[in-house]
C-alpha cells in the first residue's frame, strides 16, 4: 500500500495506494524533506487541538509537488536526474503520490481529475526544464 521508488540512494517518489487505513498518524516522508506527507485516520469524537502555525524560515531548492488522483487512470513516468527513463507506475483514484526528486512525466490512461499540491510560489520559467521523454512505445508498464 505504500511504495518508496528509489534510484541511486535518491527517493524519486512515494505512492500512497488509496486502500492504505493505519490508524492515527503516519508520515510517509523523511524530515529532510521540504514537503511532508501523512496520513491520518482518526475515531469518531477525536479532538484535534486548535493551533497556528508559526512563522518559520525555510529554505526550499527543488520543488516537490504532491498529487492526489481523484478519479480517472494516470501513468506516472520516472526519469533520473540525467533525464533517462527509468520505469512506469499507474495510479487510480484515491491514490497520492509525492514527487521528492529526478524527473517525471505524465501520461492520462482514462480521463483523470487530481489535486495537486507543492511549495510555491511558481517561478515561470525557472521553475522546471522539460525535456524529450522516453515516450510511451518504449515503456514497459510496471504494477
Amino acid at each position: 500500500m505504500i511504495e518508496t521508488i528509489d534510484h541511486d540512494g535518491r527517493t524519486l517518489a512515494i505512492i500512497v495506494r488509496a486502500e492504505f487505513r493505519e490508524p492515527g498518524i503516519t508520515f510517509f516522508t523523511p524530515t529532510s524533506f521540504s514537503q511532508q506527507l501523512a496520513f491520518m485516520r482518526h475515531p469518531t469524537g477525536k479532538t484535534i487541538t486548535p493551533h497556528l502555525h508559526n512563522p518559520v524560515h525555510r529554505q526550499v531548492d527543488y520543488t516537490q509537488e504532491v498529487l492526489l488522483i481523484r478519479r480517472g487512470l494516470l501513468r506516472v513516468d520516472f526519469y533520473d536526474g540525467g533525464r533517462t527513463y527509468l520505469h512506469s507506475r499507474l495510479l487510480r483514484a484515491g491514490d497520492v503520490i509525492l514527487l521528492a526528486s529526478g524527473g517525471h512525466g505524465f501520461q492520462v490512461i482514462e480521463e483523470v481529475e487530481m489535486v495537486e499540491v507543492k511549495q510555491g510560489p511558481f517561478a515561470g520559467g525557472a521553475d522546471k526544464s522539460c525535456f524529450e521523454g522516453a515516450g510511451p512505445e518504449r515503456i514497459v508498464m510496471e504494477q
